[in-house]
């Protein structure tokens, strides 16, 4: 466990810390190779193996380029083989091998203490058996067994083992920031470009860093079926194991961190349908069962809108999910109903994620309908609340979102065309133009990013050209 704790510290001050990437030398770098091709023959060597590669993940630039490969498909290889186990069923089997272990030292020790106990009496003796007895049953064999949290041990490190690989291979997924000099180049569009050309959305979405795949991890984490792996770990914990949890109290604090690995998984989700072709995902079929999947995961628990960090996991898993469904125009799953009910709770949230996530999930959503027949009323309904998040939410980043929805979803078709003169969407964006601008004047630098600067820079901007779309569009409705 010691072990555990000290590549834990490693793989934390190895991240991001290119000072101490040159303090590294050859030799120390294959003492961790040799840690991490060691066969696990427990859980806590499990967590260590795991560690192990988070730490040579993150030392990655210090090691040949003609060693890449092989590195990261030895990483891929450990996290795959920590991800086939399945978290419940490996709770329930600790959980039984603990207690039936108690339950044989338990007779073991009343075996030895009968025996102790028919040793003493004896015919002639009986006067002396008060102070034989006190001698005698000094020690016992529980007195000689290993601690009682042996299991909840391996189970914890088993559990913080899958929940680390988790989070590695979302590190894999994210590239470094974006450069000034690249940000520049993102928000210097030309403005004359005109507005039917969709120039409005440059910066879009770019909220969070980038996301890059290079080959050799790709075909990594499509060999280890890393994607499966990933899938099943989105579904709840398993009930059993959560039960039996529960009824210990020493074990409660695992219902938690099971909780956490679905989390987890969740935000792989999302990166790796951000990333990977969709032939790789498993084709149109594949994607609308996730999406149903994730629909399900959401709207099986009533009270979603409580559990924060699974909200934020599984509207940004749908919110990747759905765009990705959008641009290979592959029929959504959600109804008009359930997109209403997730984003009328979301956007009460204090997470600013969730409420952006949200926001571009309805956008995403109503860029699709506003190009069929029959969407009108839907329309409207996204239209009223996508103008009541950018006008009223406290958040400039979360006004953004909803401004950039609005955009995509009332750019083109006919619905959208007489949904946005029955909303007075015209009126409601002049009238709210001039406060934006002076939100981001005020409020900008002192509260907001660069990078979030840059998506509001260039939503002020587009926000100039939608309106004097608009005007041309309310123009051709009313002559």
């Amino acid at each position: 466990m010691c072990c555990g704790i000290y590549a834990y510290c490693l793989q934390t001050v190895t991240e991001d810390n290119p000072d101490l990437l040159k303090s590294f030398s050859a030799p120390a770098l294959h003492v961790l190779e040799s840690a991490m091709l060691s066969p696990a023959n427990t859980m806590e060597y499990m967590l260590l193996k795991t560690l192990v590669a988070g730490t040579i993940w993150n030392l990655k630039d210090i090691i040949p380029s003609k060693s890449q490969a092989e590195i990261i498909n030895a990483i891929l290889k450990i996290l795959s083989e920590v991800l086939e186990m399945d978290a419940g069923e490996t709770v329930i089997k600790m959980k039984e091998a603990e207690t039936q272990r108690l339950k044989t030292a338990a007779e073991t020790e009343e075996i030895l203490d009968n025996v102790n106990r028919d040793d003493l009496i004896e015919d002639d003796e009986m006067e002396e058996i008060p102070q034989r007895r006190k001698v005698r049953r000094k020690t016992f064999m529980s007195d000689l067994l290993p601690p009682t949290d042996k299991e909840l041990r391996e189970t914890v490190a088993f559990l913080t083992a899958q929940q680390t690989a988790l989070e590695i291979i979302v590190n894999m997924c994210y590239s470094e920031d974006p450069t000034d000099d690249e940000w520049e180049e993102l928000s210097s569009s030309d403005e004359s470009d005109a507005f039917m050309e969709n120039s409005f959305n440059e910066c879009s979405g770019q909220l969070l860093s980038p996301l890059c795949l290079s080959h050799e991890i790709h075909t990594a984490l499509t060999n280890y079926l890393i994607p499966k792996k990933i899938f099943e770990k989105t579904a709840f914990p398993n009930i059993t194991a959560v039960d039996i949890c529960s009824r210990t109290p020493t074990w409660k604090p695992l219902i938690r961190k099971m909780n956490t690995i679905q989390c987890r998984a969740l935000v792989c989700l999302q990166s790796l349908v951000s990333l990977l072709d969709m032939d790789h995902l498993g084709g149109s079929t594949a994607l609308q069962t996730l999406a149903q999947h994730l629909s399900q995961l959401l709207f099986s628990q009533p009270d979603f809108a409580k559990h924060v960090d699974f909200l934020e996991a599984i509207s940004s898993a749908l919110r990747a999910l759905l765009q990705t469904m959008a641009s290979k125009n592959i029929s959504q799953c959600m109804t008009p109903d359930q997109l209403m009910t997730l984003c009328k709770a979301g956007i009460h949230s204090s997470n600013i994620n969730v409420r952006v996530n949200v926001v571009s999930i309805l956008g995403i959503t109503g860029s699709v309908l506003s190009k069929e027949e029959g969407t009108f009323e839907t329309l409207k309904t996204i239209g009223c609340f996508l103008l009541e998040v950018a006008t009223k939410d406290p958040s400039l980043v979360v006004a953004g979102e909803a401004l950039d929805a609005l955009f995509v979803v009332f750019a083109d078709g006919k619905e959208a065309e007489r949904a946005s003169v029955q909303i007075k969407l015209l009126s409601a964006l002049k009238e709210f133009q001039p406060v934006f601008k002076t939100k981001i004047r005020k409020e900008g630098r002192s509260k907001y990013t660069s990078d979030q600067l840059c998506v509001l820079d260039n939503v002020k901007m587009n926000l100039r050209r939608f309106v004097a779309y608009q005007e041309t569009i309310e123009k051709k409705l009313t002559t």
